[in-house]
């Protein structure tokens, strides 16, 4: 498609990718493949959506009505075979928000909540600003692929712990977890009474004949201790306009979770992304299975021409636009190596140390721009270790 292809300036459009360019990297020239949007334009039925909304020129208040509605439910049954009911929706500016929202509501003060490092770097914050206490369970990495190690997350389970923030798929990493591991989670969690905090944002994004499975899906008694976090953010490249939506089966959980929005002053979406999102998940579906194939051969380019061209390796993955860099043999600490690249690759990339101590010989790039970006960052990281 084209409008993958096609090269945008978003310099001067308030870009946190590119108009912070040098104030975080120190410099102008620097690539920005970092932070977790697209350098894409949303589908057109989107774009035209809201150029119609913004011509009707008033923007009152805004209700999340049954067409919404609706449109999230068809989708999710749709792409992610999960059938659920509009009553359990419940919205929000974001998922990181809801995060907040959901342990302040379902957790205490000092309780234990489970984390899987390297990971999704709010997830720390989400736990620690409201005083409770974090639980690492490391992913294992072998074979240049990430694994969950089922026996250390159960002797974590034992000790208390209150719930589990799942990533699926998982960030940074890129792994869509298996039916079988989401079971052995599942299992688990049964087992020694744990709430589930699953962030799915990138369920849309897993590469074609990968099928993303929520957890909650699994069983009704799983739906019954899992808040599930979705949006169209990463999917469409709406993360500017904050519309995201909470699915919560168990209606005392779902009513703890609304009052404590409600306590916070958050009601509702604003009127653009409540416009986005319908359109979106109505309309969306032909411009994201073109984006799927897309990321997957971005993937696959980044992963051989680095793991050909240089000693660096790329981490197995199965979705998303996040690449998660091996960059052990650099022989570089975590504050060497963020330099390396912004100093002498001159590209952009996430410190991997921010996603745990377990990341600080990695780091992240985002692949979802056209590709000719694309190479130009892959380029410039093989001259800067061939210098």
């Amino acid at each position: 498609m084209k409008i993958f292809e096609t090269i945008h300036d978003r310099k001067n459009t308030r870009s946190v990718k590119w108009d912070m360019v040098k104030n975080l990297f120190q410099s102008e020239d620097v690539l920005p493949m970092w932070v977790a949007d697209m350098d894409f334009q949303a589908p057109d039925a989107v774009n035209q959506a809201l150029i119609a909304r913004a011509e009707h020129g008033i923007y009152g208040y805004t209700i999340v009505d049954d067409m919404v509605k609706s449109s999230i439910i068809n989708w999710i049954s749709k792409r992610l075979h999960w059938n659920i009911q509009s009553e359990w929706l419940s919205f929000s500016p974001g998922v990181v928000t809801t995060l907040h929202m959901a342990v302040q509501a379902l957790t205490e003060p000092e309780d234990k909540i489970v984390i899987q490092t390297p990971v999704y770097t709010p997830f720390y914050k989400v736990i620690e600003a409201h005083n409770r206490v974090i639980v690492k369970n490391q992913l294992l990495y072998s074979e240049n692929k990430y694994h969950i190690d089922f026996e250390d997350l159960e002797e974590q389970f034992k000790q208390e712990v209150k719930a589990f923030i799942l990533c699926s798929p998982h960030n940074p990493v890129g792994r869509v977890w298996t039916r079988d591991e989401l079971e052995e989670i599942a299992k688990l969690c049964e087992k020694y009474d744990v709430l589930i905090l699953s962030d799915e944002i990138h369920a849309d994004l897993a590469f074609p004949n990968v099928q993303h499975i929520s957890i909650a899906s699994l069983s009704e008694s799983i739906a019954n201790r899992t808040v599930t976090c979705m949006a169209p953010s990463k999917t469409f490249n709406l993360a500017g306009l904050q519309a995201s939506y909470a699915i919560t089966p168990n209606q005392e959980m779902r009513r703890k979770l609304e009052k404590q929005f409600a306590i916070q002053g958050f009601h509702g979406l604003n009127t653009m992304g409540n416009t986005a999102l319908e359109a979106a998940y109505n309309h969306g579906e032909e411009w994201l299975d073109q984006l799927r194939e897309l990321l997957q051969s971005h993937y696959q380019y980044v992963k051989e021409t680095l793991e050909t061209q240089t000693d660096l390796t790329v981490s197995k993955a199965d979705g998303t636009y996040l690449v998660w860099i091996d960059c052990s043999s650099l022989n570089l600490d975590a504050k060497g190596l963020r330099k390396f690249f912004n100093e002498e690759a001159k590209v952009g990339l996430n410190a991997g140390f921010e996603y745990g101590t377990e990341g600080e010989k990695f780091m992240r790039m985002n692949i979802a721009c056209p590709r000719t970006i694309l190479e130009e960052g892959v380029h410039r990281i093989i001259a800067a270790i061939n210098k």
